[in-house]
């Protein structure tokens, strides 16, 4: 039974009120009172416009299914389409030509492009080591993943495997810095002279590029090297067993990685009342003071994870360069749907979650704006706030207000919040330019995300057919448009130098090499940020980065003129060939059935929102809710239009949970699903799926948040 106490009219958990009035608001000068009176009148006032927001979600999308429905039977007009969404008011004019003119812009998002990490909130040890990789060793990255080719092997140090590595990481050097008239492979010694590195002598062909060094320059412990704004620690040690061995006793080399991480309290995570939240912004709170820890056993050893401190260097002109130890960190909200029971308004109702976590995430941020030194997160005195699922703009322009409101309540000067808007929703995608617009002082970022958009894309237009297959779904013109389109109006807009423009997740932890065959494709697409999984893939990524300059490919691209169009990005990727084999068919339902179920099995079970989890071929694939979705949309689709039975349906479910069953076999905590078929968690996965089309958006959480609440309520 959840204790509450009563806070200027509104009913709060205790143990959030207690977090709250603890340990988070000590410390940022604002009172126990002057908050929850914000917090009061953000509930009551921004809660209205809230539920308007979604009351006209559900009326355009009656809409849209009503035209699907008198269209069924005659080609698709995408003329007519297009100026029916005119009409209904879900497609608006762009409106004239601007210039975001957000300010106060850290180096990480503005200016400096790389890996970005995200990483549930609730587990401290992920967060910390998200916040960490902001370097990495190439060593370890290379040997301890299939990188080059194989995986690593069991066992002691494999030497001809370490050459290997070494080799690889001199290729590197070479190609980010190269030598004048040497290779990095033949080099015997780094050392520093009159402000210049040398290198056997030799000089750097771009000698700029030699940011510092620690220790003697004459032989330095280390060398610090630049390229594309992004930092090369070549780390010298005799003693150490690769440096031993090493002609230059060079012993790694470690690279600025994740430049920025955001910390999930939305699709990464399972959050889903007052006990959830308080855990979520307690670690957010011990990263925005700099004391958040986790212990953790690693080879019988209990080790204590910390924030790394800063990295402190000797510049060329002999004076002291600082360097960020850590990732600057964004922190993900949730987006405006969902309510949860942490607080209540004095008519009983839930608060709108997403008011409750801009202004306590904002709240908690303040303790690293007070900050003067020590580990810092921004030091341009920002909080970067991601803001997920926003449809359109008119729903960006009421986060925007939100935050005045916020930064009115806290005392903190206007647009103190910057912005992070996610391209992920259809309403989002078409009206792009617009959404910008209405956060133009505040806007630090754009991304794409296919998952999500791509199971928005299924609900939409959910009446008009069939949709291909998910595979074919990606080779569809629309997905080109989409990433283009997304990248263009960004650089029109004037992102570049003010804001990160993002592409998606590789969403295969364990497949690095196919990874850095493929995913060089989005900084060439002018991406300044792309999601990774671990720290290990921000490592290996990163060499992307110095490979493309991303400022260069934005300046050519934005010089170019626009690629990708709004009338392609309303093409709907319905499938066009519908002669699948049976067997086609249930593979595809199975597949889908097989990631659902292993990813709700463990929301549900565990309250694990986001993570590893083995597909139909045992490939293991990072599943969050957006993965859920898609997978769950799909289903339904595919249902209503009749392609495959609820027989059928049923049938893929329960033999696919057999095999998720199979696959958590050594999990002590798992529950098997089979045989019964009657626990909490395989019932929410088939909610998702029978009743797919009655969810708002298609939106998996008001299922999981019931579901786990039902399990929490069972104690």
């Amino acid at each position: 039974m959840v204790t509450r106490v009563t806070r200027h009219g509104l009913q709060v958990d205790q143990v959030l009120a207690d977090f709250l009035e603890t340990h988070a608001l000590p410390g940022t000068g604002v009172s126990a009172d002057q908050f929850w009176v914000g917090m009061a009148d953000l509930a009551q006032t921004e809660g209205a416009v809230n539920r308007g927001l979604l009351a006209k979600r559900e009326t355009l999308q009656s809409q849209i299914d009503h035209w699907h429905h008198s269209h069924r039977n005659a080609p698709h007009d995408p003329v007519a389409y297009k100026d029916f969404l005119s009409e209904i008011g879900y497609l608006l004019p762009e409106g004239d030509d601007f210039q975001i003119d957000t300010e106060n812009v850290d180096a990480e998002i503005a200016r400096i492009s790389g890996p970005q990490l995200v990483v549930p909130i609730t587990n401290a040890r992920y967060a910390l080591n998200a916040a960490n990789a902001r370097w990495g060793s190439l060593y370890d990255a290379l040997y301890g993943t299939d990188a080059m080719g194989s995986p690593a092997p069991a066992g002691g140090y494999d030497r001809g495997r370490g050459a290997r590595v070494v080799a690889r990481a001199r290729v590197f050097l070479d190609e980010a810095f190269p030598i004048q008239g040497t290779s990095h492979a033949d080099v015997r010694r780094y050392y520093v002279s009159n402000g210049a590195l040398l290198v056997d002598d030799l000089p750097l062909a771009n000698p700029a590029k030699f940011a510092g060094y620690k220790g003697n320059p004459k032989a330095p412990d280390s060398v610090l090297l630049v390229n594309n704004g992004l930092h090369v620690e070549l780390v010298f040690d005799r003693a150490h067993p690769i440096g031993s061995r090493d002609q230059a006793q060079l012993a790694d080399v470690v690279l600025e990685s994740a430049l920025s991480a955001i910390m999930d309290c939305e699709d990464s995570v399972a959050c889903v009342d007052g006990e959830d939240k308080t855990l979520a912004y307690a670690n957010w709170l011990g990263l925005m003071q700099g004391t958040l820890t986790a212990d953790l056993d690693k080879g019988g050893r209990k080790i204590t994870r910390a924030l790394n401190p800063d990295r402190v260097f000797t510049a060329p002109d002999g004076g002291t360069l600082t360097v960020k130890g850590r990732a600057l960190l964004w922190i993900r909200n949730v987006g405006h749907l969902m309510t949860n029971p942490a607080i209540l308004l004095p008519d009983g109702s839930e608060i709108f979650e997403g008011l409750m976590d801009g202004l306590i995430t904002s709240l908690i941020a303040m303790h690293d704006l007070k900050k003067t030194d020590g580990l810092r997160n921004s030091q341009c005195g920002s909080v970067y706030v991601v803001k997920p699922k926003m449809h359109g703009p008119e729903e960006v322009s009421f986060a925007d207000q939100c935050f005045s409101k916020i930064e009115s309540i806290l005392g903190l000067p206007a647009n103190t919040v910057k912005l992070g808007v996610m391209d992920e929703e259809r309403r989002t995608s078409v009206n792009l330019k617009a959404c910008i617009r209405a956060a133009q002082h505040r806007l630090a970022f754009i991304n794409t995300g296919f998952l999500d958009r791509t199971g928005d894309e299924i609900h939409t237009s959910m009446e008009a057919g069939a949709f291909s297959r998910k595979d074919f779904i990606k080779r569809k013109a629309w997905i080109g448009a989409y990433e283009n389109q997304n990248v263009d109006i960004g650089l029109e807009c004037g992102l570049q130098g003010r804001a990160q423009i993002g592409k998606g997740m590789w969403a295969a932890p364990d497949l690095m090499a196919a990874m850095l065959e493929q995913k060089i494709e989005h900084p060439k697409a002018g991406a300044s940020c792309a999601w990774v999984p671990s720290p290990t893939a921000a490592t290996l990524h990163v060499l992307h980065y110095h490979k493309v300059d991303v400022a260069a490919v934005q300046a050519k691209l934005k010089a170019g003129g626009r690629r990708g169009y709004v009338e392609t990005v309303l093409e709907i990727p319905l499938a066009t060939y519908q002669k699948w084999t049976e067997a086609q068919v249930l593979r595809e339902v199975e597949n889908n059935a097989q990631g659902i179920l292993g990813y709700v099995v463990r929301w549900i079970d565990q309250g694990v929102g986001c993570s590893k989890v083995p597909d139909i071929n045992d490939i293991g694939l990072m599943e969050d809710r957006a993965t859920c979705r898609i997978s769950a949309q799909h289903i339904a689709n595919w249902l209503h239009h009749g392609i495959v039975s609820e027989a059928q349906v049923d049938a893929a479910m329960r033999k696919m949970a057999a095999v998720v069953d199979r696959q958590n076999a050594g999990d002590p905590a798992y529950h098997p699903m089979a045989p019964g078929f009657d626990g909490i968690a395989y019932q929410a996965a088939c909610d998702l799926v029978f009743k797919g089309r009655e969810q708002p958006s298609g939106y998996t959480e008001p299922v999981l948040h019931a579901r786990r609440l039902q399990l929490k309520a069972r104690g």
